[in-house]
């Protein structure tokens, strides 16, 4: 199994707030640098955070990819998110690719590889990491590559 881990594109700074700021003309294009890496994947779903600038970067990179299921929106995918919860909720998904944001973008690759977040994982907006295990369990994944735009 695989799953990639997407943080969104460069937003905005301002807006009425944090989860209504939208991509940024630099953010969009970050995003679809990002996507070109998922051309040819076994992608099975897109999961992303109901932020605006999440959904954004989701529906770009399904644009992108010609990806034809829907994507799917959950509260468990802000910023403040808990990555245990999110391992929990991975569990009957295969090659799914998360769209979030940082802290829990971080925190969850350090926990799937190394079973605890002391040492998250530095994610520029749009960086894409893969990684890959037999299942999403804590400290069970290899991270195969980070691709910074």
């Amino acid at each position: 199994m695989k799953v990639w881990i997407l943080r969104h594109g460069e937003a905005e700074g301002q807006a009425p707030t944090d989860a209504e700021r939208n991509l940024t003309e630099q953010g969009r294009a970050e995003v679809l640098r990002s996507a070109a890496h998922l051309i040819g994947q076994p992608l099975g779903a897109i999961i992303a955070s109901p932020y605006v600038r999440a959904q954004q970067t989701a529906h770009l990179v399904r644009e992108a990819l010609g990806f034809a299921a829907d994507i799917r929106t959950v509260p468990w995918l802000t910023p403040e998110g808990n990555p245990l919860q999110v391992l929990e909720k991975l569990d009957s998904d295969d090659n799914v690719l998360l769209v979030s944001h940082q802290p829990l973008v971080g925190s969850l690759i350090s926990f799937l590889q190394y079973g605890h977040q002391r040492q998250p994982q530095p994610m520029y907006t749009a960086s894409l990491a893969e990684l890959e295990g037999d299942f999403p369990l804590a400290g069970l994944m290899s991270l195969v590559s980070v691709k910074n735009p």
